[in-house]
């Protein structure tokens, strides 16, 4: 994307949300305690929610399972992690996270699996009927919550954070988790990669032209079904990293936790624009500070706060905030 032509005005949100809160808050360093909390929650939900939003902005896909392939990755997290005591419970940081990014490629990996078998038999006969997307889908979802409770029972399971990621550190009279700092730092990556292979790359080129004119496309002689299915197990291994992230974030797992913060992520990805993984990255971090700081300031709103998010953001612009269309 050329930088010249990117429409500023999006990215001025995040910081103009904070400046708001600030004197609404009172205290400088709680502020900055939110601040951090609320970026790190929303590069949680971006990382969850960027698989999404290349399905359904790129393929047209109205996935509505989505939330089993968080699931799934959180839990194999817990059975990887768990095998690897040794390392998790170590106060040194770079033990911990040996044992964490194994456990993030596992759940990757089962989780982009499932997505494979999820896009050709469930997803592949309904391609354009957005109606049997939706019900299929959450068919589909159940299907997989009820098989995670066979494998690994319906009770929740605890997934704590490793020794070295507990704790914060204090910045004056602010208190700056140590996980959150990691999950901004894994959410920072995560975009950078998507960013750069969607607009840098061959690859990234032929999804886009594939999205305006598949036709086109095939008749050079590239295969778009096989490159569509590519972004749906990437979509899918996305989630499942989103997953781990999640289950760390909450420091444990149900079976039903993907469905739980589904409407999180279609808040997101409409907020961002469908297909835009700048957008959502900015809608993410939207949801992250709004949730954090209503949380604080008014509990009781704190639940709305976001579906008032999302409906201030689409009086402003429709189609979000970076609409694919448009570019």
């Amino acid at each position: 994307m050329n930088f010249k032509e990117l429409d500023w005005k999006p990215l001025a949100l995040v910081p103009l949300l904070a400046l708001i809160a600030l004197p609404l808050v009172g205290s400088g360093s709680t502020w900055l305690t939110l601040t951090v909390a609320g970026l790190a929650m929303g590069m949680i939900v971006f990382i969850i929610a960027s698989g999404l939003t290349l399905v359904f902005g790129l393929m047209d896909v109205l996935n509505f399972g989505h939330g089993v392939f968080i699931a799934l990755g959180a839990f194999v997290a817990t059975s990887v992690l768990g095998a690897m005591s040794d390392w998790t419970q170590s106060a040194e940081l770079w033990r911990n996270l040996v044992a964490v990014f194994p456990a993030m490629l596992i759940a990757m990996a089962v989780s982009g699996a499932l997505g494979l078998a999820f896009e050709r038999y469930i997803v592949r006969p309904v391609y354009g009927q957005h109606l049997k997307q939706i019900l299929i889908t959450m068919g589909g979802m159940i299907i997989g919550e009820e098989l995670i409770k066979v494998i690994w029972g319906p009770q929740q399971i605890p997934l704590p954070l490793p020794e070295g990621m507990r704790g914060a550190w204090l910045w004056g009279d602010a208190a700056i988790e140590r996980y959150r700092v990691v999950a901004v730092v894994v959410g920072l990556l995560v975009f950078g990669v998507l960013a750069y292979t969607l607009n840098r790359t061959k690859i990234g080129l032929l999804i886009r032209a594939g999205v305006q004119d598949r036709e086109m496309v095939e008749s050079l002689g590239y295969r778009i079904r096989r490159l569509f299915v590519g972004v749906f197990v990437v979509g899918s291994a996305l989630a499942g990293l989103g997953g781990v992230m999640w289950g760390l974030y909450q420091q444990n797992v149900v079976p039903q936790m993907g469905a739980q913060v589904n409407v999180l992520i279609f808040i997101v990805i409409i907020i961002g624009g469908l297909g835009s993984t700048g957008g959502a990255l900015i809608g993410a971090l939207l949801v992250g500070l709004m949730a954090n700081y209503t949380g604080f300031l008014l509990p009781k709103l704190a639940l709305f706060s976001n579906i008032a998010l999302m409906v201030a953001v689409l009086l402003w612009r429709p189609q979000g905030v970076y609409p694919v269309t448009n570019r």
